[in-house]
């Protein structure tokens, strides 16, 4: 399919909740198959849909060089959340410690419908609770200390991209 760009900080479908995939057709199978398209580019920790402007429950990973997609993810964190550096597509340029819990675990769905199952600690974990965020309309820059969000705010006002 294609690989698709990545809607930045200010547009809407950022901000809101994604629906349910309640039906997997042919557009769903498109959908899935550019999100993996488009996190395959080197650098790419996660892609969630509304970050290529689709607000739909689905995001693709590449961690440790698996590459994968769950549908309609729930998300199960443990552990007291730690500052941990982060970055974000949709956010160019900026990077922080978002407040992120150690260990998380999605279940959902594949475009068969089997059950998805997807747990871990590190960089999984992390981009588990980031990607899911996003479908819950939520950037990382919520995540982080009201001080250090600050200074992110200033940093997306004074970039080339905003």
């Amino acid at each position: 399919m294609a690989v698709r760009a990545i809607r930045v900080f200010g547009d809407p479908v950022l901000r809101a909740p994604s629906a349910p995939v309640d039906r997997i057709d042919d557009g769903v199978r498109a959908l899935v198959q550019d999100l993996v398209d488009t996190v395959a580019l080197p650098g790419r920790a996660g892609v969630a849909a509304p970050q290529i402007g689709v607000g739909v429950r689905a995001f693709s990973y590449n961690i440790d060089g698996e590459i994968g997609y769950v549908l309609n993810p729930v998300l199960e964190v443990s552990g007291d959340p730690v500052p941990t550096g982060e970055g974000c597509l949709s956010v160019p340029g900026l990077w922080h410690d978002a407040l992120r819990h150690p260990w998380a675990r999605v279940t959902g769905i594949d475009l068969d419908g089997e059950p998805v199952v997807l747990e871990g600690e590190g960089l999984l974990a992390q981009a588990l609770q980031h990607e899911t965020d996003h479908l819950d309309g939520m950037l990382y820059l919520s995540r982080l200390t009201p001080e250090d969000r600050r200074a992110a705010m200033k940093e997306v006002r004074e970039s080339d991209w905003f």
